[in-house]
C-alpha cells in the first residue's frame, strides 16, 4: 500500500480490521493517535499499528493517520452515507478557507480518486518544490480540527463551516494567552508561533478572549485536544515549569476537567518529544537554511531508492554522465562538467516520470543532492575508497 499512488484509500480501508475499531473505545483511540504524534503534527508512526510505517515516509504516514481517523468516527456514527462521499462533502461544506486547498477539485465526481488529492493538498499547502520543503518546518498540527469537524458533520450538517471556523479560533486563542503568559520567550516559542499562524485557516473575531474561547469547547474530545495544545505550547527543555502548571490548572478548572487529564497530557508529551526530538522539525531549532537542506535530502533519497534499478539502467546507456558520476566519488567535477552532467541527468529524468519534480521550477537546486547520493548506487569498482560494511 502506497499512500503515494492513486488506489491507497481503498486499498487501506480493506486492511482495516472492523474488530480493531469496534473495540477501540473513544479516548484510546485518541491516545493512541496522540502516540503517533498526529497530534503534535509529527507523525511517526500509524495509529493501532494498521498498517507497519517501516517504509513509508512522514507525509505518508500523516495521510494514513487522517484518513484512519476520518474512518474511526465514521464507523462510531450512525450515518447511512458512504464513507468517501460523506467526507468529500464535509470538506466541500468547509470550502472557501483562508488557503484554497481544494481549488479545482470541487467539481470533480465523488470517488476515492478525488478523496486522495483532497488529502494530499489538505496535507501540501504548497505545490512548489522549495516551498514544499520550507513550510516542512512549519508542521500542521490542527490537522485533527479536520477530524472534530468531520465527527460534528455525521451528528449535524447545518452550520457545519461555523463550527471549524470558531474551533480553530478558539484554540488559537488559548495557545496564544498560553505563550503570552510566559515572562520570557524561547525560540522554541517564536517557532510554535511560526507555526500556529501558518496553519490556521480561520480567524473568527468573536472568540479572541480567553473567556470567550474557553466557553466554546465542551465536548470531552475538545478539550482532551486543549489540553495537549497547550502542553505542547508550554514545553520547553522537556520542563513545564510551575507558572506553566498554574495556567494549565486553571484551564482544567475552566474546562471541568480532572487533575489525571492534566497529567496524562503532560506525561505523553513529555515521553515523545524525549524519543522523538529528533525527528520533530521546528524542536531542533536549526535554522530554515539547514531544515531546507535536510528535508530535501529525504525527498531526494525516497526518490533515488524508489528508482533505483531504472536509474542505473538509464545511466548505463549514458556513458559520459556515468563516467563523471564515478569520477564524482573522487573529486570534485569543474562547474563544466557539473552543467554537462546536470543537462544529461534532466533527460534521463524525463523518461521516468516520478522524478519530473526535477523539472518543475526550482527543481534544479535539488541536482547536486541528486549527484550527492547516485554514487551510492554505482558497484563498488567506480569508488576506489569505499569501505563496504557488513
Amino acid at each position: 500500500m502506497n499512500p503515494s499512488a492513486s488506489g491507497w484509500i481503498k486499498k487501506l480501508l480493506v486492511e482495516v480490521s472492523e474488530k480493531t475499531y469496534s473495540e477501540t473505545e473513544t479516548s484510546e483511540f485518541y491516545r493512541r493517535l496522540k502516540q503517533t504524534g498526529f497530534i503534535y503534527g509529527t507523525n511517526t508512526s500509524v495509529v493501532l499499528d494498521i498498517v507497519k510505517p517501516f517504509t513509508l515516509t512522514e507525509e505518508e504516514r500523516c495521510k494514513i493517520n487522517l484518513l484512519l481517523s476520518f474512518y474511526f468516527f465514521y464507523k462510531q456514527s450512525e450515518t447511512d452515507a458512504e464513507f468517501t462521499s460523506s467526507l468529500i462533502e464535509y470538506y466541500r461544506s468547509i470550502g472557501n478557507t483562508k488557503q484554497s486547498f481544494f481549488e479545482g477539485l470541487f467539481g470533480d465526481k465523488l470517488s476515492d480518486s478525488t478523496l486522495e488529492k483532497m488529502i494530499h493538498r489538505r496535507i501540501h499547502v504548497e505545490d512548489n518544490i522549495i516551498s514544499k520543503s520550507f513550510n516542512y518546518f512549519l508542521i500542521n498540527v490542527l490537522l485533527f480540527v479536520d477530524v472534530l469537524g468531520y465527527q460534528q458533520f455525521l451528528k449535524d450538517k447545518t452550520h457545519i463551516k461555523s463550527y471549524v471556523s470558531h474551533l480553530e479560533s478558539a484554540l488559537e486563542t488559548i495557545v496564544f494567552s498560553t505563550i503570552d503568559a510566559k515572562t520570557e520567550k524561547s525560540e522554541y516559542d517564536q517557532n510554535l508561533i511560526k507555526l500556529f499562524e501558518s496553519s490556521i485557516r480561520h480567524r473568527n473575531s468573536e472568540l479572541q478572549t480567553y473567556e470567550s474561547a474557553v466557553r466554546f469547547i465542551n465536548e470531552d474530545l475538545e478539550k482532551l485536544y486543549v489540553i495537549d495544545l497547550v502542553c505542547m505550547a508550554s514545553w520547553s527543555d522537556r520542563i513545564i515549569d510551575d507558572s506553566e502548571r498554574i495556567f494549565l490548572n486553571q484551564l482544567r478548572t475552566d474546562l471541568d476537567l480532572k487533575e489525571s487529564n492534566i497529567k496524562v497530557s503532560v506525561d505523553d508529551i513529555n515521553t515523545f518529544y524525549a524519543d522523538h526530538k529528533d525527528d520533530v522539525a521546528f524542536l531542533s531549532s536549526k535554522n530554515l537554511a539547514q531544515s531546507f537542506y535536510d528535508n530535501s535530502s529525504k525527498v531526494v533519497s525516497k526518490l533515488i531508492k524508489r528508482n533505483s534499478k531504472r536509474l542505473i539502467k538509464e545511466l548505463s546507456e549514458s556513458k559520459e554522465a556515468m563516467k563523471l558520476l564515478a569520477q564524482s566519488t573522487q573529486r570534485n567535477l569543474t562547474d563544466e562538467e557539473q552543467k554537462k552532467i546536470q543537462s544529461q541527468l534532466l533527460d534521463i529524468f524525463k523518461s521516468i516520470p516520478s522524478l519530473a519534480i526535477f523539472m518543475l521550477p526550482g527543481g534544479m537546486i535539488l541536482l547536486p543532492l541528486f549527484v550527492k547520493f547516485i554514487p551510492k548506487l554505482l558497484p563498488s569498482a567506480f569508488d576506489d575508497n569505499r569501505i563496504d560494511k557488513d
